[in-house]
């Protein structure tokens, strides 16, 4: 059999061609239209429309760049793991084109989204294939700051604030001299952080307002803009700027409104927001937030136990102990230490003794000292209710130091308020006017109706001692409507001097009853310790049960232990 060589065929139409070739052709021609489709979508972020269309091309024909970016555009709509073995494979491409760079650029970027994910031994590896494929050109290379930033965030993390603050000194001058814009803007970060942990508030602050301004720049990688926005604005929560936070949350809740299917910044994006919410006093639009966000997390787990501390602190200030302390629970469970929420749960409930060691362990711990403004006012009402002057005065002194390091209006109100209820315990009410009447200011300012209403209750108090009962009334009728309008039943019981039990309409006795229902006691052990017929003491369980609407023993044990009667 002789084989005849094969011709060309002619041209032809593209539908008159055979079957099998024309669709040969159609695949091609849709694999070429199917990139450039993605490389425009990716221009315009269009993140959902750039991973599809670069999902849809062939494998043969991607570039390196091409790897690059539709695992960057994966890693913005949520397809996490897509998007690891998609930049794996982008790595490779640079080596194979030859252009270590990138590779190395890439390389920096799955060693940092490691580390977000807890898998430090893969953040190492990936930055050490970062330096060593730049070889002996690494020591003069941009990538030689990344390394810094790096180490100066491994020393921020461990609370060596002088080693941080000298190495992002060191990697912005990297920045500057290489005109790498994403270096700029994480050394920006990184500087401004250093500056906090070492006391510079004002200076750090104000690092971090022109490193937020310098991320806008459109040349900056989405996922750069991402992290420095929700750090910037966790550093301002922390350091009790409110004033920037809300400003910032709102930017950054524009910058992911503007990016339809941006999904790995939206988790935090929802809790900044419901923290506005609250601040606010819109309490049930921000439970509703983080609700939605804790039942749909997503790819978003990073921030979910965030979302869980919002929706335990905003069930303590209601007075809803049992729900509180599940979401308090949750929240450590998924990485967030529950302080000082639980602290002042923990003094509602009368455990003044656990709240006390939980705010001194989290004050001792390693880590940055503007991470620990935030314990100070927790600290000072702890103090307070135990008559630990000395250790409340340690408290104002911190808020003071703090406040006089910064700029921040509601960190000067808090400084305030802490000074006045200090004046006021230790027996100066005219001292402590002129500093609550600030606070009061401040507070107001920031738009935060529960910290005013909270002030003008201790301003009543320093009123009623200097012998000014209408001006006293006048401030807690205030503070009443808004208590009243917001829900915080804690704060109107202590206003009007009324304990969980006798909100419950518990009698003296019943309290006794429950008390030893929740240690234990039989009905017949609780009629011999109280001198009672078991029938007596079984009305009065019956009572108990009726008044908190449980239905059994545990569940009345359960609420004793939440409202520190056990």
């Amino acid at each position: 059999m002789v084989t005849l060589p094969r011709c060309p065929p002619a041209p032809t139409p593209y539908g008159r061609l055979p079957a099998a070739l024309a669709a040969d052709a159609r695949w091609r021609h849709d694999d070429r239209v199917s990139l450039e489709a993605a490389r425009r979508a990716y221009d315009a972020r269009a993140w959902p429309d750039a991973r599809r269309d670069y999902a849809a091309g062939d494998p043969a024909a991607t570039t390196g760049r091409d790897l690059e970016q539709w695992g960057l555009a994966a890693f913005l709509v949520g397809e996490l793991a897509e998007a690891a073995d998609v930049r794996e494979r982008a790595h490779h491409a640079y080596l194979a084109e030859g252009d270590t760079d990138s590779a190395s650029r890439v390389a920096f970027w799955l060693g940092l989204t490691a580390t977000f994910r807890g898998d430090q031994g893969q953040a190492r590896g990936w930055w050490g294939l970062m330096r060593s494929v730049q070889g002996e050109a690494f020591a003069t290379s941009v990538w030689s700051g990344y390394e810094l930033l790096t180490a100066a965030m491994s020393h921020l993390h461990a609370g060596h604030a002088a080693e941080a603050l000298q190495l992002s000194e060191d990697l912005v001058s990297v920045a500057t001299e290489h005109q790498d814009v994403d270096l700029g803007v994480f050394g920006g970060l990184a500087h401004g952080q250093a500056l906090l942990a070492n006391g510079d508030l004002a200076a750090g602050l104000a690092e971090l307002d022109a490193t937020m301004v310098r991320a806008t720049a459109r040349s900056v990688t989405p996922q750069a803009v991402g992290i420095v926005y929700c750090a910037i604005v966790a550093n301002c929560k922390a350091c009790l700027d409110v004033d920037r936070s809300v400003e910032w949350t709102r930017v950054l809740d524009e910058w992911c409104a503007a990016q339809p299917g941006l999904v790995p910044f939206q988790g935090a994006c929802i809790v900044h927001r419901s923290e506005v919410h609250q601040l606010r006093g819109d309490w049930a639009r921000a439970i509703a937030e983080v609700d939605q966000l804790i039942a749909h997390p997503g790819p978003n787990q990073n921030t979910i136990g965030e979302a869980h501390y919002v929706r335990a602190e905003l069930h303590r200030l209601r007075g809803e102990y049992d729900a509180a302390e599940t979401a308090y629970r949750e929240a450590l469970g998924h990485g967030k230490d529950p302080q000082p929420g639980l602290a002042l749960m923990r003094l509602a409930q009368g455990r003044t003794d656990s709240a006390l060691l939980s705010l001194r362990r989290a004050l001792e711990e390693p880590g940055a000292p503007q991470l620990r403004t935030r314990l100070w006012p927790a600290l000072l009402e702890v103090a307070l209710v135990t008559g630990d002057l000395d250790c409340a005065a340690e408290a104002s002194a911190r808020l003071d130091e703090a406040a006089d390091a910064s700029d921040a209006g509601y960190l000067r109100a808090a400084a305030a308020w802490a000074r006045g209820r200090l004046a006021v315990r230790r027996g100066d009410p005219q001292v402590a006017l002129g500093a609550l009447r600030s606070a009061l200011e401040g507070f107001r300012a920031a738009g935060s109706p529960y910290d005013s209403a909270r002030c003008r209750v201790v301003i009543a108090a320093a009123c009623e001692a200097l012998g000014d009962q209408e001006t006293a009334r006048l401030e807690r009728d205030a503070a009443r409507v808004t208590f009243v309008a917001l829900g915080a039943q804690p704060d109107l019981d202590l206003l009007d001097h009324v304990t969980p039990t006798e909100r419950h309409g518990l009698t003296s006795r019943e309290t006794e009853v429950l008390r030893l229902v929740a240690s234990g006691a039989t009905n017949r052990g609780i009629a011999e310790q109280l001198v009672l017929s078991e029938k007596t003491v079984a009305r009065h369980v019956a009572n108990i049960f009726a008044k908190l609407e449980v239905s059994n023993r545990s569940a009345a044990t359960a609420w004793a232990h939440q409202h520190g009667l056990a």
